[in-house]
């Protein structure tokens, strides 16, 4: 789509994003403290002889950082390490490398791990841009990356997924998952590793689509409430009843399913539809796939599957020994030029709101089927506690698939789990 059709899809979606968040609200200053506010960027200066570790992805994001690295060392003559840490890792890694002054400068990190960063002291707040973030990004952006009207990120993308099709194989983008299964019926040939939908089954943060898409939730309050535990709810059950059903037609456990066979077999042209997001547009363009995206298809119930949203950031260790350089660059790597530098090497829309009328994004046929699918999706919450519900929910999810497990069952004691995880940490 292009032209007008995609730019009512960003106007949409920017307005969508601009309601979601989580709840973040200006202070007097920076760092919450009533104190002076942080110098300017101009009077600003990387410490003598400073040298920076930033740790990020691998692929497209990873190449960023080299590249914004390489700008950052002209400017201000301060060279920078890429490390390769996955964003969701970096946390737990910073955990035990910060203390023991190993640790990245700057690191990348989702949304939903900020309130984990700020309990912990592992991040420091934003002393550079944080007007800039309450300002010129969108709210969903500036939301996401503070907390208790802090902000502590420098954001980088705003993303959700959706479902990418073949057209080789499937040249309509289907509607409904019924159309999906329908499909399934003609084209599924399993000794060879060919199935019509795939997914990361195994993975919370796509799976939930579905659980949410009936009505379940994590938290309530818009993921803020830590005693309201909504994943065993009836709606939820309803929701992971509809996903284990899909089993019929991609009878595989849950490990043969995850996000690195999912990739391989739909650039291999395998895999008719896949469910994720735009940071695997670039792959499959190199490996010369004709695809399409378009909205998750909708539940039996006629639902539309609410997909996980969330933001991508930067941040500044706490234990950095460099901290104007790592504020500078945090700073340098989120400006208008690097986030579309971005975009040109990820396909991540970068949450800048002047950016959307920049011809590169809103004339990219691949960006409005994810704002498209971005008036469905609900934001990850931040708060905490959403540290330990990955791993009890990843199991329900799996025990369901693999075992046949009731969903009821299932979600009741991921819940328990969580409720004895969030006890314990008082």
């Amino acid at each position: 789509m292009k032209g007008k059709k995609i730019l009512s899809f960003l106007l949409v979606a920017m307005m969508i994003f601009a309601l979601v968040g989580c709840g973040a609200q200006n202070n007097e200053d920076a760092a919450g403290t009533g104190e002076t506010p942080a110098p300017a960027t101009d009077e600003m200066k990387p410490e003598e002889g400073a040298k920076l570790v930033v740790w990020e992805s691998q692929g497209p994001e990873g190449e960023w950082v080299k590249y914004v690295g390489e700008k950052f060392k002209e400017k201000y003559g301060v060279e920078v390490v890429y490390e390769e840490v996955p964003s969701v890792d970096s946390l737990k890694k910073l955990t035990t490398d910060g203390p023991a002054g190993v640790g990245a400068d700057v690191f990348a990190s989702p949304h939903d791990k900020v309130g984990e960063l700020v309990a912990t002291g592992l991040a420091r707040p934003n002393e550079i841009t944080a007007d800039r973030v309450q300002n010129d990004f969108m709210k969903a952006a500036a939301d996401g990356v503070s907390m208790d009207g802090v902000v502590y990120g420098f954001p980088t993308g705003i993303e959700t997924y959706a479902l990418f099709y073949n057209k080789d194989l499937i040249p309509n983008a289907p509607a409904t998952f019924q159309e999906v299964i329908d499909f399934a019926k003609g084209y599924n040939k399993p000794a060879e590793n060919k199935y019509a939908f795939m997914w990361d089954i195994g993975n919370a943060y796509f799976s939930h689509a579905f659980i949410a898409g009936e009505g379940g939730y994590v938290f309530g309050q818009g993921g803020t409430d830590k005693n309201d535990i909504g994943l065993n709810s009836a709606a939820a059950v309803e929701g992971a009843k509809f996903m284990v059903s899909l089993k019929e037609i991609l009878p595989v456990n849950a490990a043969d399913s995850n996000s690195q066979i999912v990739d391989g077999l739909f650039s291999e042209g395998k895999a008719a539809m896949v469910m994720t997001g735009p940071w695997a547009v670039k792959g499959y363009m190199d490996a010369g796939v004709n695809f399409g995206i378009t909205p998750i298809p909708t539940l039996a119930s006629g639902k539309h599957p609410a997909s996980f949203s969330g933001i991508r950031a930067l941040f500044v260790s706490a234990y950095t020994k460099y901290p104007n350089a790592a504020q500078l660059f945090a700073e340098f790597a989120t400006s208008d030029e690097m986030l579309l530098k971005r975009f040109e090497l990820t396909k991540q829309i970068p949450p800048v709101k002047s950016l959307m009328e920049n011809p590169t994004i809103k004339d990219d046929a691949t960006v409005a089927p994810f704002l498209a699918q971005a008036q469905y999706a609900v934001p990850m919450p931040s708060i905490p506690e959403m540290g330990v519900v990955w791993d009890p929910y990843a199991a329900a999810l799996s025990l369901m698939w693999n075992e046949g497990t009731n969903p009821q069952e299932a979600l009741d004691n991921a819940a328990n789990t969580i409720k004895e995880a969030i006890e314990a940490q008082k």
